[in-house]
């Protein structure tokens, strides 16, 4: 890895299981372990890395797909694991014991130095108790993750703005969901306000953030059910474009896979 560059991608997106690799040459870590820790291993391998290689894990919230293989990662590795005091509140049960040394907390709107990283946790409109996204910032570069939101604030597009490199919801598309087999109340949580965004959110929110910086974006936590692949891709560029944005050459758009590493992208400045 070039000593200045950040790398990005996708281990898991979707409701399996989330999780995010993000490295520098120094320090490397896992926004969320919604998967097994033999699925992220086999994942990271692909890049020749392993979980011994990772420093922290960060949590954004504490649905299962994004907890799963916390616990169990943390006590085999010894490794911290970042979340808001809400989140903690609401997940050990569901992770089992962790070390206290390794229990740390973050406060939305603070960030962390860890090694050579800054990471800042920013808030997040979604039915979880306290849930936070993640940008990153090394060497003037920027990062983000962006998932698990039912709706756009200002401080979301504040803390997004500016990146190099993105993880960005694209969740459902709003027809495929009203006329699924989902029960009425689960329709109703994934389209209110603190459930998830849809294809077309994604496109208008990533054009209003859009700079000449961001060359990757990686759509993600698109459902199995009310989404597709390409209709997740044609609505965003088709959107973007609207905006004069040009999909493939402006910017890349990438389809999170919901199992293994999707794409390793190497952000310079």
């Amino acid at each position: 890895m070039n000593n200045m560059s950040i790398e990005i991608s996708t281990i898991g997106s979707g409701s399996k299981g989330n999780s995010v690799y993000i490295g520098t040459k120094d320090t490397k870590i896992l926004i969320d372990a919604g998967l097994s820790g033999t699925k992220i291993e086999s994942a990271l391998k692909d890049i020749n890395l392993s979980l011994e290689d990772i420093d922290a894990i960060f949590v954004t919230h504490e649905h299962s797909d994004h907890i799963d293989g916390v616990g169990v990662i943390s006590r085999r590795y010894n490794l911290p694991v970042y979340a808001t005091e809400g989140t903690w509140s609401n997940m050990p049960q569901k992770v089992g014991k962790i070390s206290k040394h390794n229990q740390k907390i973050v406060y939305k709107d603070e960030g962390i130095l860890l090694n050579d990283i800054f990471i800042r946790p920013f808030e997040v409109p979604h039915d979880a108790k306290e849930p936070v996204c993640y940008s990153i910032l090394y060497n003037g570069i920027k990062v983000c993750v962006a998932t698990d939101m039912g709706h756009i604030t200002r401080n979301v597009i504040e803390n997004i703005r500016h990146c190099s490199a993105l993880v960005l919801e694209s969740n459902h598309d709003v027809n495929m969901l009203k006329l699924s087999n989902y029960p009425y109340a689960l329709k109703e949580r994934i389209l209110g306000k603190y459930g998830h965004i849809s294809n077309e959110t994604c496109g208008k929110l990533l054009a209003c953030v859009m700079n000449d910086k961001l060359k990757n974006v990686f759509l993600g936590h698109l459902s199995q059910d009310n989404n597709t692949p390409d209709l997740a891709y044609l609505t965003v560029a088709n959107i973007l474009d609207e905006f004069g944005i040009k999909a493939e050459k402006d910017v890349n758009l990438h389809i999170a896979k919901p199992y293994g590493i999707t794409e390793l992208i190497k952000v310079e400045e």
